[in-house]
């Protein structure tokens, strides 16, 4: 069984598809065709028995049944870490949380639906996963957004976000050592 990661689905935002909007999203003929995207997307690397952790704004604005439609198409077993427009609408997590930390191929991850600029144990090896910029905050070596666009609309791995990490040149703030002088 894998893990994956994902952030900002916004399911049901018709907004996020308006071009006056000013998203990559406007791309989507409509909201229901974002929305078939990105299931079609998710269904296609996340396998039933697969663990999901949503690092927030899983829908906005979505009907309550439409919402639940959704949610019941969608493989693995999801968690949700709250973002800013989550309300408590009844859908099955297996858990729901504010921020996670959690242990995943033997890396410490925090997750968050907000960037942080320090996380519990950064300083032991941990790093730190977040959403809501929608891949307007870079990341670095330490920290990603895996919100979904910055992943063509789907959910990431630990590999992949290892991966864009080692890419980057990037360090983080609380790992900089100061200038000599």
């Amino acid at each position: 069984m894998a893990t994956w990661f994902t952030a900002d689905t916004h399911f049901g935002h018709t907004r996020i598809v308006d071009p006056t909007f000013g998203t990559p999203r406007a791309q989507f003929a409509s909201i229901e065709a974002h929305d078939e995207a990105l299931i079609a997307n998710w269904n296609a690397v996340v396998a039933p028995g697969d663990t999901v952790w949503h690092l927030g704004d899983f829908s906005y604005k979505c009907h309550p049944r439409r919402e639940r439609a959704i949610f019941d198409r969608l493989h693995g077993v999801k968690h949700l870490v709250r973002g800013n427009h989550d309300r408590d609408a009844g859908l099955p997590w297996a858990s729901i949380r504010d921020v996670g930390q959690v242990v995943v191929e033997g890396t410490g991850i925090w997750l968050s639906h907000y960037a942080h600029r320090t996380w519990p144990r950064l300083h032991r090896g941990d790093l730190h996963l977040y959403g809501h910029s929608h891949g307007t905050l870079p990341g670095d070596t330490k920290s990603l957004d895996v919100g979904v666009d910055c992943w063509e609309y789907r959910p990431v791995s630990l590999a992949e976000i290892r991966g864009r990490m080692a890419a980057s040149d990037t360090v983080p703030v609380g790992l900089r050592t100061p200038a000599a002088g």
